[in-house]
């Protein structure tokens, strides 16, 4: 059966297309720039590469244009032959705890959460309604970056605001990057040869987008977003953790709006709004030549990630693993070095080659006297849409 994975923006369109079961990879690529002249479309497969410039209408367009590509390179029949669409959606509220097959009442749902993931929610849904007009029969499955995480206590969701606001509004910690926490510690397990429900770890998915998490036995117990991808980590372009105070002080005093100091928060601040760039390589770059901006911005970063480990430490009460994932996670070995360094407390002890080491593998970098193993795990989102879309297509099929 074959599996096409899709991650819609607002005006990109993501894929990947998987034979199933086995989650082999047959092509991958990304519309850019819909609904603008000269958008673009890249499509790697087999070792090779296919790329055209075009103006692409809307995220329908952008499908009709890959369904008619991906058979004449050869890559897929034709829509027909897919078994089934998975498309990733951010926010599920407190609705859906799984992968959901997708109706009318589910597209519903998912608009009716537009409020708590308005940069999101929108795009996704663009692309499960571009698939419904143009294949109306074919099974879609969505599954959510909230999903995982709906496995967290009252006292860890609930923020200590009027009891109304949850009642009425659903104002609550949901957390997000769920499908990459979920894979990454099912993966730690395997590669351990440990039982799941055996094992603690906090899972540090460290991107533009990053949010920690501690995980107890394969179960989020805690993580580091909240009701909006905005709350915990200091991101590339986003701040996390703040006095809520501000908001009133620049709106006051800054002469900002509700709308400006919301695009302020979300899209000029952290890396960004320290250092002057969202690229961590960029920051670690400008650090060595003795940028001092870029310095403070490593270090402020750091800094947030060592009162997170050490507080989900504390929750955790046995903590076996720090697992590193995400663009930074895998590839920045300054910042896997900064923050061990800063965690003797917990008997973290870092192997510097291993570390240092270039690879694309999973792998372990902790020393041997460390208490708490340290492992580098590449993530998988994509594919845990397609093993979830092609297990529930199995079951209801």
């Amino acid at each position: 059966m074959k599996i096409l994975v899709l991650n819609s923006g607002s005006s990109s369109l993501r894929f990947k297309l998987y034979t199933m079961p086995g989650k082999k990879l047959l092509a991958q690529g990304l519309v850019e720039r819909i609904g603008e002249e000269g958008s673009e479309v890249h499509i790697f497969y087999d070792e090779k590469r296919h790329e055209t410039t075009q103006t692409i209408r809307d995220h329908r367009h952008a499908l009709e244009i890959l369904e008619g590509l991906l058979p004449r390179l050869g890559i897929l029949e034709s829509f027909a032959k897919l078994g089934g669409v998975g498309h990733r959606v951010v926010h599920g509220g407190e609705a859906f705890t799984r992968a959901t097959l997708i109706d009318e009442k589910v597209r519903e749902t998912i608009r009716q959460l537009i409020p708590l993931a308005p940069l999101h929610n929108p795009a996704n849904l663009l692309g499960i309604e571009a698939v419904t007009a143009l294949a109306p029969a074919l099974p879609q499955v969505a599954v959510f970056d909230t999903a995982f995480h709906q496995s967290m206590p009252p006292e860890a969701y609930r923020y200590a605001v009027p009891a109304e606001w949850y009642e009425r509004y659903r104002v609550r910690r949901y957390g997000f990057h769920g499908t990459s926490h979920f894979y990454v510690s099912r993966e730690l397990a395997r590669l351990k040869g440990t039982p799941l429900k055996n094992i603690n770890c906090i899972t540090l998915h460290l991107g533009n987008g990053a949010s920690a998490c501690a995980v107890r036995g394969g179960e989020s117990i805690e993580t580091s977003m909240g009701l909006t991808p905005l709350e915990g980590l200091v991101m590339g372009t986003r701040s996390g953790d703040l006095d809520p105070g501000i908001h009133f002080y620049m709106n006051k005093y800054g002469n900002r709006s509700p709308e400006e100091i919301d695009r302020e928060l979300n899209r000029e601040s952290g890396l960004r709004g320290l250092g002057g760039s969202n690229d961590m390589r960029e920051i670690q770059c400008r650090m060595e030549e003795g940028d001092e901006a870029a310095k403070l911005a490593f270090e402020v970063f750091i800094h947030r990630l060592v009162k997170y480990v050490g507080a989900y430490a504390a929750l955790l009460g046995r903590l076996d693993a720090v697992v590193f994932t995400g663009g930074i996670g895998e590839h920045s070995a300054p910042v896997r070095q900064a923050l061990s360094e800063r965690l003797g407390i917990l008997g973290v002890a870092l192997d510097d080659d291993a570390n240092q080491a270039p690879g694309t593998e999973a792998r372990t970098i902790h020393a041997d006297s460390s208490k708490v193993e340290l492992w580098v795990i590449p993530t998988d989102e994509e594919g845990v849409i397609a093993e979830e879309t092609y297990n529930l297509i199995l079951d209801f099929g």
